[in-house]
C-alpha cells in the first residue's frame, strides 16, 4: 500500500476510518526522517491492512504542534482511533516490525479500560 500524505484536512477521516494508522511525522530536511522513508514504505508493504501516513511538519505545523511533536522523525500509532504509541527517533526495520507487531496483538478493550479508569481517576482529590 502506498504511504499517504496527511494533512490538517483528511487526519481525522483517516484516524476514524481506519483500524490502524502509523504516522511518521517528519520534515525534508531531517536526515533521519529521509533515512527512515524508505524503512517506513517497506513496512506499509508488508502491511496491507494497515495505514502508514507522513505528515510533513513544516507544511502542517498546526498539526504538528497538536501532537506536541518535539523532534523528528517521531512515529505514532493509532488503534480503533486511540493513540497506542508515539516515539521520536529513527526505527531499523525490525524494531519498527516488532512495534507494528506488538500494536496489532493489543486487546483494545482491555486498553478502552485502562483509559476509563483513569479518567474516572482523575479529579479525585488525594488523601
Amino acid at each position: 500500500m502506498a504511504v499517504v500524505e496527511l494533512t490538517q484536512e483528511n487526519f481525522e477521516a483517516t484516524v476514524t476510518g481506519n483500524d490502524m494508522v502509523l504516522v511518521d511525522f517528519w520534515a525534508p530536511w531531517c536526515a533521519p526522517c529521509r533515512a527512515f522513508a524508505p524503512i517506513f514504505e517497506a513496512a506499509s508493504e508488508k502491511h496491507p491492512d494497515v495505514v502508514f501516513a507522513k505528515v510533513n511538519t513544516d507544511v502542517e505545523q498546526e498539526l504538528a504542534g497538536a501532537f506536541q511533536i518535539r523532534s523528528i522523525p517521531t512515529l505514532t500509532i493509532f488503534r480503533q482511533q486511540i493513540g497506542i504509541f508515539s516515539q521520536a527517533g529513527s526505527l531499523p526495520a525490525s524494531a519498527l516490525e516488532e512495534v507494528i507487531q506488538q500494536a496489532l496483538a493489543l486487546d483494545m478493550d482491555q486498553v478502552r479500560k485502562e483509559i476509563a479508569a483513569q479518567q474516572n481517576g482523575q479529579g479525585e482529590p488525594s488523601a
